[in-house]
């Protein structure tokens, strides 16, 4: 089936405009993105402030992250087959309902244990944000699209690191630290409203034309059957996306919970200065979101295989990244917002790509497992830089072993999944 961008029929007979609502179901899915992250950044702008109030040491603050990034990982696994389960409309209204109460409850908490639990218990809700979102994605854009929509949803993620060194300084200055999780917590309610309103499956939407149902079902279709764990769990594929993200998330979780503390360290600022510059970082990091989903489906829709421009793409962005290995050694603060915010871009650019790859080679049907099932060795990749920055932080004070490891990790795992996959081709599974 084939389709088109312009007025005029379908190949099957539907004529009319292709509609643009599923660029609203993006939307959505980019602010519930958003709202994840910033949920889970405020501990990182608040860091300075409770290791001041609370006593905290690096292993602490370390153990603490340990704790979300592993129930982010156990979460991963359990959501990614919720969703392909239950379906993405109520699946992520579980799991924003999950991650919306457990950011309130941290302003309840006093000690590391009880962070560490309320830390446990977001963890587990926000790890379903993704998995649905790649899902939705699936069932909303044709092939063509898809690297885009990601890259869009993905930047959400920006966006939400972006307005948290905004919003929180703001609310601790006026009303004290607890009322920042109160607050940003509140804002996942008001989301769920809307969502359970609009979303539906694009046959089940009446806002929805022929034409655009059209377009939006120009892939062939899904064979019916659920997939187990059997069948993704021994494949090449599902290995390359898991090992992709084990090697490289690490780094993104770095910039979430460590960025602002680096700055504090490295350049004497505090709560109330280093705002700007994590705001340039997620700035640029928003244009390497859709950029790298756009380059890609741009080389697509000019001729490219799937293969060639996804791997070109994610190519550029290791590259990209080298440089942050001497960001710690810039004398300059603006010099070092630029390279690290290249390689901020650089990471959303790759990563809307290596999630788009699951879609890419997966029927709808099994992309949340998969993606659960992966990204869980993300979140795994997480715990083990979070223990690594504690310690060099505690012993060392210096963040220069973390950033050499940042500045090569890409290109190792570029290698890493073209060995795996060689090819990205569409895989038949078991039901």
């Amino acid at each position: 089936m084939t389709d088109t961008t312009q007025d005029g029929p379908t190949q099957d007979g539907r004529g009319g405009r292709i509609g643009r609502y599923r660029w609203v179901i993006c939307a959505l899915l980019f602010f519930a993105i958003t709202i994840n992250y910033v949920d889970r950044q405020v501990l990182g702008v608040l860091k300075p402030v409770l290791e001041a109030e609370l006593g905290w040491s690096e292993i602490d603050y370390a153990n603490i992250v340990f704790w979300f990034q592993a129930a982010y990982a156990i979460g991963l696994l359990t959501f990614g087959r919720i969703m392909d389960i239950v379906g993405t409309r109520w699946g992520l209204a579980a799991a924003v309902t999950i991650w919306s109460v457990a950011a309130m409850l941290h302003a309840g908490a006093r000690s590391v244990i009880q962070f560490s639990i309320v830390r446990f218990v977001l963890g587990l809700g926000e790890a379903g944000g993704f998995p649905a979102s790649v899902k939705a994605v699936s069932e909303w854009f044709p092939k063509k699209e898809r690297a885009l929509a990601t890259g869009i949803f993905n930047a959400g993620s920006n966006v939400g690191a972006l307005l948290t060194p905004i919003l929180v300084p703001l609310i601790v200055v006026t009303l004290g630290w607890r009322w920042a999780f109160i607050l940003t917590g509140i804002t996942g309610f008001i989301w769920l409203a809307v969502w359970l309103v609009v979303y539906r499956l694009p046959q089940d939407q009446p806002r929805v034309g022929a034409a655009e149902l059209a377009h939006i079902e120009s892939d062939p279709v899904d064979p019916p059957g659920k997939v187990g764990w059997r069948a993704i769990a021994f494949r090449r594929e599902t290995w390359a996306f898991l090992l992709g993200k084990f090697i490289t998330d690490p780094v993104w979780w770095l910039f979430l919970f460590w960025l602002p503390d680096f700055f504090v360290k490295t350049y004497d600022m505090n709560i109330l200065t280093f705002g700007p510059p994590l705001i340039a970082i997620y700035l640029l990091a928003d244009v390497g979101s859709v950029g790298g989903g756009w380059l890609s489906s741009r080389m697509i829709k000019r001729g490219w295989s799937v293969n060639r421009a996804r791997k070109a793409t994610m190519l550029l962005c290791a590259l990209a990244v080298t440089p942050i290995s001497v960001a710690v050694f810039a004398d300059n603060l603006l010099v070092a917002v630029a390279i690290i915010g290249l390689a901020a871009a650089a990471h959303q650019g790759w990563s809307a790509n290596l999630y788009t790859i699951v879609s890419d080679v997966y029927p709808r049907r099994a992309v949340a497992t998969v993606v659960g099932f992966g990204a869980a060795g993300g979140a795994i990749g997480g715990m083990v830089i979070s223990k690594f920055a504690g310690w060099t932080l505690q012993t060392t004070g210096s963040y220069v072993p973390l950033l050499l490891f940042a500045g090569g990790a890409y290109l190792v795992a570029l290698g890493v999944i073209h060995i795996l996959t060689p090819r990205l081709t569409p895989v038949t599974l078991e039901t």
